[in-house]
């Protein structure tokens, strides 16, 4: 490490992030009120530290999910509606169908039946069945079931959590606020998800061949929310730029997901700005509204409005969501496009002392640039050891570094850890570091054109001889 890049990193500290944090685990940021109040008390910090910050305040589109149950009989199940679930406060009622589901296929948009629940049938034959139901499955409340079930004609979904805890989401395969292209593909039917219990007392319902009534009630419209953003020149070239940027607003108070990002970011801004006169290139810092009830339209309203600057000027883009959590002490699950995997590497390695694993960025997570082509790195940070997590018998999640506390009321403070917390500060500030002052950018192009050619030859050989 160089003596500059110690001396900076020297200067990170937890004080400042977890007053954020503390001040986080009391202010939940779901409602389009509550956010602009979460970004007030950033921006507030942010002045009182002399960092200046601009704030943008766009409108976009949020979907606020309050309340939904499941109704069979005389007995009433609890249940959450994922963001964009329809609502129905009034109810829908059917029958219910239970088709037994691997979530780990829930990824997946294919229409062919197999491919999600394992049924050797066709769409025409799936829809036969379940035309007119309540469908009961196994998963997470998402865009992948949501999506094929509407469009096999089901009335209602019912996803079974894994764990006894009921997880918030979305279910809307449209990414941003809605155009008017988007708008045929906004879920039509309502979408809801229950515990681990419960849903096999509904499979037993639903094996007995008796209706249910769901219900759900969601707020939706455009909502002006406050973006802000801080950017912090570089002496010698200030026109490019490092992006970093994590979503503020949060189910609940979110704390692993995602106040400490937030937090994070704080700090990156802090110390960043305290040794401006050492970037080269400048660093622009972003905190997102409409990540969970607008499916990264804040991210996307930027993308869209500041395209020309990104596309021109923008070196990388930098994910920050759910550092700092306990148990994360691994780094094996890093994304990173192929061309920034060495650079990404090395900077866990020198900073940690670990080795990590790349993979290649899932569409999620405000990676909302791609389509602009900026080279990109992080989404989740540090995560807890797969042994760790089978010895605690967790199931996958996608957040919290692993905790299953991830969107739901128990992301509270004892999720977040302050030595980890740090660490991962110092990988995203070093990262950002050497990006910002690297004479050449740190990237490896010759990574991406295998990755390009593995792809290409995949393809063929699904092809065979029908395509060359």
């Amino acid at each position: 490490m160089e003596p500059l890049e110690k001396q900076i990193l020297a200067d990170a500290s937890i004080d400042v992030p977890w007053a954020l944090v503390e001040a986080y685990s009391k202010m939940p940021r779901w409602k389009a009120d509550d956010v602009n109040r979460g970004v007030d008390h950033l921006v507030g910090v942010l002045k009182r530290l002399g960092v200046p910050v601009t704030v943008h305040e766009p409108e976009i589109y949020l979907s606020i999910p309050f309340e939904a149950s499941v109704a069979a009989g005389n007995h009433t199940y609890r249940a959450k509606p994922p963001s964009n679930s329809r609502s129905v406060p009034e109810g829908v009622t059917g029958d219910l169908i239970y088709i037994k589901a691997d979530p780990k296929n829930f990824r997946s948009y294919s229409p062919n039946p197999r491919d999600l629940f394992g049924e050797d049938m066709s769409a025409e034959e799936m829809r036969r069945r379940i035309a007119g139901k309540v469908v009961l499955t196994d998963g997470f409340a998402n865009p992948a079931n949501t999506s094929l079930l509407e469009s096999w004609c089901a009335i209602a979904v019912v996803a079974i959590n894994p764990g006894i805890d009921i997880h918030w989401g979305t279910c809307t395969t449209v990414w941003g606020s809605p155009d008017l292209e988007d708008l045929p593909r906004k879920p039509r039917i309502p979408a809801v998800a229950v515990n681990n219990p419960d849903g096999q007392k509904l499979i037993e319902i639903a094996k007995g061949g008796k209706s249910v009534t769901v219900k759900t009630r969601l707020e939706e419209g455009w909502y002006r929310q406050k973006l802000p953003v801080v950017r912090i020149a570089g002496r010698d070239d200030p026109e490019k730029f490092v992006f970093v940027h994590g979503h503020l607003d949060s189910w609940d108070v979110g704390i692993g997901d995602n106040a400490t990002g937030n937090a994070t970011l704080l700090e990156l801004a802090r110390v960043l700005w305290k040794h401006k006169d050492r970037l080269k290139r400048s660093v622009q810092i972003a905190w997102w509204p409409g990540h969970s009830t607008g499916r990264y339209a804040g991210s996307t309203w930027f993308a869209d409005a500041y395209a020309i600057d990104l596309d021109e000027n923008c070196v990388a883009q930098i994910n920050c969501d759910s550092p700092g959590c306990r148990w994360a002490t691994s780094y094996h699950q890093t994304t990173a496009m192929a061309e920034t995997g060495d650079f990404v590497l090395k900077v866990i390695k020198d900073v940690t002392g670990k080795d990590g694993k790349t993979k290649r960025p899932n569409r999620a997570g405000d990676y909302s640039f791609n389509n602009i082509g900026i080279s990109s790195y992080y989404m989740l940070s540090s995560t807890m050891p797969d042994e760790l997590r089978r010895e605690k018998n967790y199931y996958a999640v996608s957040g919290c570094g692993g905790n299953i506390a991830w969107h739901t009321e128990n992301d509270t403070i004892e999720i977040a850890d302050k030595g980890v917390m740090l660490t991962d500060i110092k990988v995203y500030l070093l990262s950002v570091l050497r990006n910002a002052n690297a004479a050449v950018l740190p990237y490896d192009w010759r990574a991406t054109a295998r990755e390009f050619a593995a792809t290409i030859e995949e393809y063929q050989h699904s092809a065979g001889n029908r395509f060359d």
